[in-house]
C-alpha cells in the first residue's frame, strides 16, 4: 500500500482527493494538511510514501515548503495546480525543485472531467510511489562541437519524447547543446498551458530556440519544437524540407500528445537522417515508434533506469530491443554530438 498524505488549504479539495485517492486497492490516504505547518508534523507523525501538494498555500507557500522539504527530508510529491498560466509556472518551478508530477485541477465539475482527473492522479500517485531518491542529480556541461564538422550537422533531426520526470530531464538534455544542432522535435506529456510555459522556461535555458509548435512551421536547425499539450504533433515532408504538423485526432497509448504519433511520423518520413530519444516516463507510449525508427534506420537512445524517474517508456523499449543504446541522462547529450560528427 502506497500511504499519501493530502496537503490542501481547501477542505473540499482535502476530501475529494481523499476520496478519489481511497478508491484505488493500492493506496491509502493516512492523513491531511491544510497548511505546510500542519503538514510537517504529519509527515513526522505518518511517515507517508506520496504527498500530493497544492500550489498556493496559506502560511507557507508551496514552493518554500518543497524547498525545505527536499533540503531536510526528500520524498516523492505529486503537485495539485490550476490550469492556468500561473499554475503552470509555479509547477514548473515545483518541479525544478524536485517534485515528481503534477496533476492539473479539473476546469468544472462535470463527471467526464472528475474522472479524467480522478485517473491521473491515481495514475501518478501509483507512480511516485515506486521512486526512491538516491541518485544525485546529473551534472551538466556546455557542450561545443568542433567548427569544421558542424556542416554534417544538415538535414539531420532529433526526435525526443517523455512523460513522468521528462519535463527535467529534457532541460538537462537540451541545456548543454550548441545553437547550431538539427531541428528538435519533442513530445512530452502535458496539458495546454503548460506546454507554452514548459517551450518559455526552455528557451530561457538553452541555447537553442524552443517554440511551441503552431502546425506548418518549415524544420529549421537550432530550432526545438514542442507538441502542444492537447494535439499529435508530427512531420511531414514539403519538397526538400520538413514542416511539422498538428493532429486533433484521439489520444494514443492514454495520451494526446502521444510519443508513438511523432516516433512513427519521423520513421516514415526521415528515418534514416534521424535520432530518436526516449526519456523517463510511465507507461510505454513510445516503445513501438522508436522501434519503428531503428528498424527503419535511426539510431535510437534509451534513458537508463538508474537516472529515469520511471522506467516505463524507456524500459519498454529496451524489452523489445528498440534501443541501439541504454544511457544515463547526463550521457546523452555528448552521445548526441559524437552521433552527429561522426555521421
Amino acid at each position: 500500500m502506497i500511504k499519501v498524505l493530502v496537503i490542501d488549504d481547501s477542505a473540499f479539495m482535502r476530501q475529494l482527493l481523499t476520496h478519489m485517492l481511497d478508491a484505488d486497492d493500492n493506496i491509502i490516504v493516512v492523513g491531511e494538511a491544510e497548511d505546510p505547518y500542519e503538514a510537517r508534523e504529519l509527515i513526522k507523525q505518518l511517515s507517508p510514501d506520496v504527498l500530493t501538494l497544492d500550489v498556493e498555500m496559506p502560511k507557507m507557500d508551496g514552493l518554500a515548503f518543497l524547498r525545505n522539504l527536499m533540503r531536510l527530508r526528500p520524498m516523492p510529491v505529486v503537485m495539485v495546480s490550476s490550469l492556468t498560466q500561473k499554475g503552470a509556472d509555479v509547477t514548473l518551478e515545483a518541479l525544478s525543485l524536485g517534485a515528481i508530477d503534477y496533476v492539473a485541477k479539473p476546469k468544472n465539475n462535470h463527471q467526464n472531467s472528475l474522472a479524467l482527473f480522478q485517473n491521473n492522479l491515481i495514475y501518478k500517485v501509483l507512480a511516485a510511489g515506486q521512486i526512491t531518491f538516491d541518485a544525485p542529480p546529473p551534472v551538466r556541461h556546455n557542450l561545443q562541437p568542433n567548427s569544421d564538422v558542424s556542416h554534417k550537422f544538415k538535414n539531420r533531426l532529433i526526435a525526443i519524447g517523455a512523460s513522468t520526470g521528462g519535463i527535467e530531464a529534457i532541460q538537462t538534455l537540451l541545456t548543454p547543446l550548441p545553437a547550431n544542432l538539427p531541428p528538435v522535435v519533442i513530445t512530452q506529456h502535458i496539458p495546454p498551458v503548460f506546454s507554452t510555459s514548459f517551450a518559455v522556461r526552455l528557451n530561457k535555458n538553452c541555447n537553442l530556440n524552443v517554440i511551441e509548435a503552431k502546425g506548418g512551421e518549415k524544420l529549421t536547425p537550432g530550432y526545438v519544437y514542442i507538441a502542444p499539450g492537447d494535439k499529435h504533433l508530427v512531420i511531414i515532408r514539403d519538397g526538400a524540407h520538413f514542416k511539422t504538423k498538428l493532429l486533433n485526432s484521439d489520444p494514443v497509448n492514454r495520451h494526446k500528445p502521444s510519443v508513438d504519433v511523432l516516433f512513427n511520423s519521423v520513421a516514415e518520413h526521415a528515418a534514416k537522417t534521424s535520432i530518436g530519444i526516449i526519456l523517463t516516463g510511465m507507461g510505454n507510449d513510445g516503445s513501438q515508434g522508436l522501434l519503428n525508427m531503428r528498424q527503419k534506420g535511426a539510431y535510437t537512445i534509451a534513458q537508463d533506469q538508474a537516472s529515469s524517474v520511471v522506467w516505463g517508456m524507456p524500459g519498454s523499449a529496451v524489452e523489445i530491443n528498440a534501443a541501439n543504446e541504454v544511457l544515463p541522462l547526463a550521457d546523452i547529450s555528448s552521445k548526441l554530438l559524437t552521433l552527429l560528427t561522426i555521421n
